[in-house]
C-alpha cells in the first residue's frame, strides 16, 4: 500500500469540509462565496493529485491531471481577492480582470495549449506544462502579494485582533510555498536543484494543516466574520474530529518516512492505535468529552466558542467585579444579542427617585412605553411573591398544567412585550424590576440548561445592580457629609476672623475709642480682613473648574520664584532653603499653577519646621520609561515634627486640618487639596512620606509634555 496517496486524498476531504461549514453559515457576503471558490480550488487540486498516485495508464492520468488544473488555475486569484476582503482593501475593477484571465485559461484546459500530456515520475503521475501553463505561473505571483496583504494588515490590527490573522498567514505561508514545490515537476524539474532528491507533493500535506487551521481559526477567533455556536454533542464532534485528523496526520508523516516495504499494511492500521493515545489525552485535556473534570486547559487551547453556555457562564463569574450598571448593562446587551442571540430583551428597574418602574434598557431600541400599570401590587410580582419560582414562561410550549388564574393575569400584564421568559429581580425579598427575555432569533427553544443560566444569571445581576445603587447611596452621604465639613470649618474659622473686625466696628460706632486704643487694635482688623479674603480666595479656586494654560517653561526658573515668593516667611521663622536643580528643564505646563503648588507645599514645610533648620528642594530627570516624553521629580524635604500615620490618610481631603483656626500664616485645610488637583491637572502624581520627629518628603512627579494636549476641564471640588 503506497501511503502517501492518502496525504492528498485527506487534504481534499478536510477542505471540502472546511468549505462546506464556512458556506452552511451563509452565502450572502462576498467574503463567504470568494471562500467557496478557494475552498473549492483547494479540493480539486487535492482530489485529482490523489487519483494521478492511484491511475495505471496515461489516458486516465491525463484527465485528472486537467481536472486539478481548473482548482490549480483560480487558487492565485480566489486567494489574492479573499485576502484583500479580509484586510478591508477597496476592490478595484482589475478583479474582474484576474476571473477572467483565469475563466480564458480553464477554458484552454480543455486543449494541449495548456496541459499537452502527461509523465510518470516513478511514484505518481505529473502534468507537462504547456505554453498556457507558463502563463498561469505569471498569476502565480498574486499568491505571495496575498500574504504580503495580511501581512500589513496584521501590523495595524490591536493586539487582540492579530490572532485571527497570524494562523491563516502561517497556513497559507505554509500552503503557498509548499505548492510551489508541486509546480516544478510540471515544469521539467524532477529533483531539487543541486541535489539529487526528487521532488515529493509536500502541498497536499500543507493543505491538510491549512484546512484544521483555517477550521481552527473560524470556530475560536471568528476569522471570516463568522460567528459560530454550536450545541453540546456538535462541539464533541468537532473535538473527536480535531484529534483524530491529529492522530492521523502523524501517521501519515510516519508512514511517510518510514523506510520503503518496512511499513506494512498490517503496521499502518496497527499504528492506529495510536489514536488511542489522543482519546487517553482527551480525557486530560478534553474533559467535558466525558462529562466531567477541569477544563482550564481545554478553555486554554480551544477558547469558549463551542458552547454559549460557557460564554453566559464566564460572565456570571466575573459579574461581581463591575462597579457601574452601564458598563454591566453593555456586556449584558452583547451577552444576550451576540452569545445567546435573543431576538429582543427589555429591562426594568426602579427609579428609586420617582419611585415607579421605567424601561432602563431595550432591544431592539424602542420608544418610551408607559409603564402605569406596573407596580409592587401588580399581577406579575404577585405572581412570584405567591409562586416562589424563579422565572415565567410565556410561549405555551413552556407552560405546565395546573395554571392559576393568577399566572393567567401576570401574562396578560406583559402581553404588549411578546416575551419569551419573565424573571424578577429581588433583594432581600423586595422586587425592583424585571427581565423580559424574547425568543432566539433562530426560532429554537430554550433548554432547561438555558433557563438554568438565566435565573442564575439575573440572581447575579440582582445582587450586583442592589450593590451598585448601594455604593451611589454611600458617595452621596459621604458627599454630604463633606459639605457638612467644609460648611462648619468655613463658619467657624470666619466667625473667628470676624469677632475682633465686629468689635472694632462696634467700639467705633459708641465712639468709645481713644486714638491710642483705635492704633492698636486697627492693625490686627486689618490683617483679619486680608485673611479671610484670602480665605475665600482659596475656596473659590477650589470650587471652580480649571483648564491648564499648557506651555513650554523651564521647571528650574518656576522653583526659583516659588521660592521667591515665601521669603518673607522664611526670615521670620529662620528658615533656609536648599535648591538643588539643573538648569534649563523645559516642562510643558501652567507656570502660574505650578508655582502656586511648589508655593503651597515650601509654606507647609515652613511652617512644620524648627528655627535654623533647613528645606532641601531637589529636581532630578527620572529614568525614561515612554518613548515620546520624560518625567521630572521635584522632592521637598524637611526636617519638621512629621505628620502622624493616621493623619497622612486624610490629609489630602477637603477641609481637614489639625488646626482649630487660621490665622495669615496657616491654612484652612484646603492647600494640601488643591496641590494634589493642579498635579492631576498636569497628568501627575503627588506622593508625601512622613514619620513623627524625624521630617517629611513631599514627591512631585510631572511629565514633560502632555499626551492629550486637549485637556478637559477638572472640577477641583471632586475627591
Amino acid at each position: 500500500m503506497r501511503f502517501p496517496l492518502l496525504i492528498p486524498l485527506v487534504a481534499a476531504i478536510c477542505n471540502f469540509c472546511v468549505t462546506l461549514f464556512v458556506s452552511s453559515r451563509g452565502l450572502r457576503s462576498t467574503l463567504s462565496r470568494v471562500y467557496l471558490l478557494w475552498g473549492l480550488s483547494i479540493t480539486v487540486w487535492n482530489f485529482g493529485t490523489y487519483f494521478l498516485f492511484v491511475v495505471n495508464n496515461p489516458y486516465e492520468a491525463l484527465f485528472w491531471a486537467r481536472f486539478l488544473q481548473f482548482g490549480v488555475i483560480f487558487i492565485p486569484v480566489s486567494l489574492f481577492h479573499l485576502s484583500l476582503l479580509i484586510a478591508q482593501i477597496p476592490i478595484k475593477k482589475y478583479i474582474h480582470f484576474f476571473y477572467l484571465f483565469g475563466g480564458m485559461l480553464a477554458v484552454t484546459n480543455f486543449t494541449n495549449f495548456f496541459i499537452p500530456g502527461v509523465r510518470n515520475v516513478g511514484y505518481a503521475y505529473y502534468s507537462v506544462a504547456g505554453p498556457g501553463f507558463y502563463l498561469f505561473s505569471l498569476s502565480y505571483c498574486l499568491t505571495f502579494v496575498s500574504i504580503r496583504i495580511l501581512l500589513n494588515k496584521r501590523k495595524k490590527l490591536p493586539p487582540l485582533h492579530r490572532k485571527r490573522l497570524t494562523y491563516l498567514i502561517i497556513a497559507q505561508t505554509t500552503l503557498v510555498t509548499l505548492g510551489t514545490n508541486d509546480i516544478l515537476p510540471i515544469l521539467g524539474m524532477d529533483h531539487y536543484p543541486f541535489t539529487q532528491y526528487k521532488i515529493f507533493p509536500f502541498g497536499s500535506m500543507a493543505a491538510i494543516f491549512y484546512g484544521i487551521m483555517v477550521g481552527y481559526s473560524v470556530l475560536q477567533h471568528q476569522l471570516l466574520d463568522i460567528h459560530v455556536t454550536l450545541g453540546k454533542i456538535a462541539a464533541n464532534l468537532v473535538r473527536t474530529s480535531f484529534l483524530f485528523l491529529f492522530g492521523l496526520l502523524l501517521l501519515l508523516i510516519i508512514a511517510f518516512v518510514a523506510p520503503e516495504n518496512e511499513f506494512s499494511t498490517f503496521a499502518f492500521f496497527s499504528a492506529l492505535g495510536a489514536l488511542l493515545a489522543c482519546i487517553i489525552a482527551g480525557a486530560v485535556f478534553f474533559p467535558r468529552l466525558f462529562g466531567k473534570g477541569d477544563d482550564i486547559l481545554e478553555r486554554k487551547i480551544l477558547g469558549d466558542q463551542f458552547e454559549y453556555h460557557d460564554k453566559v457562564q464566564g460572565f456570571i463569574q466575573s459579574i461581581h467585579a463591575y462597579t457601574a450598571t452601564s458598563l454591566l448593562m453593555d456586556d449584558l446587551h452583547d451577552l444576550l444579542v451576540n452569545i445567546v442571540k435573543v431576538r429582543s430583551y427589555y429591562i426594568i428597574l426602579l427609579d428609586e427617585t420617582t419611585r415607579q418602574f421605567s424601561l432602563f434598557r431595550t432591544y431592539p431600541k424602542q420608544e418610551e412605553i408607559p409603564l402605569a400599570n406596573i407596580h409592587v401590587d401588580s399581577p406579575i410580582f404577585q405572581f412570584f411573591k405567591r409562586a416562589g419560582t424563579d422565572y415565567l414562561g410565556f410561549n405555551v410550549m413552556y407552560s405546565v398544567p395546573g395554571e392559576t388564574e393568577l399566572e393567567r393575569a401576570a401574562r396578560r400584564h406583559l402581553s404588549q412585550f411578546n416575551p419569551e421568559f419573565c424573571f424578577p429581580f429581588l433583594f432581600d425579598e423586595e422586587f425592583f424590576g424585571l427581565v423580559l427575555i424574547g425568543p432566539k432569533a433562530s426560532e429554537e427553544l430554550y433548554t432547561g440548561h438555558d433557563l438554568r443560566l438565566l435565573t442564575d444569571l439575573v440572581k447575579n445581576l440582582s445582587l450586583v445592580i442592589n450593590q451598585i445603587r448601594l455604593k451611589k447611596q454611600v458617595l452621596v452621604a459621604e458627599e454630604l457629609e463633606l459639605i457638612g465639613r467644609m460648611s462648619r470649618g468655613m463658619a467657624h474659622d470666619l466667625n473667628n476672623l470676624l469677632t475682633p473686625v465686629s468689635t472694632l466696628l462696634q467700639l467705633l460706632r459708641d465712639d468709645l475709642l481713644d486714638p491710642g486704643k483705635r492704633e492698636e487694635l486697627l492693625p490686627g482688623t486689618l490683617r483679619n480682613v486680608t485673611t479671610m479674603q484670602l480665605y475665600i480666595k482659596e475656596a473659590l479656586f477650589f470650587s471652580q473648574h480649571h483648564t491648564p494654560r499648557l506651555e513650554p517653561g523651564r521647571l528650574d526658573v518656576v522653583i526659583q520664584k516659588a521660592v521667591a515668593t515665601v521669603e518673607p516667611s522664611l526670615k521670620r521663622k529662620e528658615v533656609e532653603v536648599a535648591v538643588n536643580t539643573p538648569e534649563n528643564i523645559i516642562v510643558e505646563m501652567d507656570s502660574i499653577l505650578i508655582q502656586r503648588l511648589i508655593g503651597n507645599l515650601l509654606s507647609n514645610a515652613i511652617d512644620a519646621s524648627p528655627s535654623r533648620s533647613t528645606i532641601r528642594i531637589e529636581l532630578q530627570q527620572l529614568a525614561r520609561t515612554e518613548a515620546s516624553r520624560d518625567w521630572l521629580r521635584i522632592k521637598i524635604i524637611d526636617e519638621g515634627e512629621g505628620i502622624r500615620r493616621d493623619h497622612l490618610k486624610r490629609i489630602f481631603k477637603p477641609y481637614f486640618t489639625t488646626k482649630d483656626r487660621g490665622d495669615e500664616t496657616r491654612g484652612f485645610g484646603l492647600g494640601l487639596a488643591i496641590c494634589r488637583q493642579i498635579v492631576h491637572l498636569h497628568g501627575g502624581n503627588l506622593n508625601i512620606a512622613s514619620e513623627e520627629k524625624k521630617g517629611t518628603t513631599v514627591q512631585v512627579d510631572l511629565p514633560s509634555r502632555q499626551i492629550n494636549r486637549q485637556m478637559p476641564a477638572l472640577a477641583l471640588n471632586s475627591s
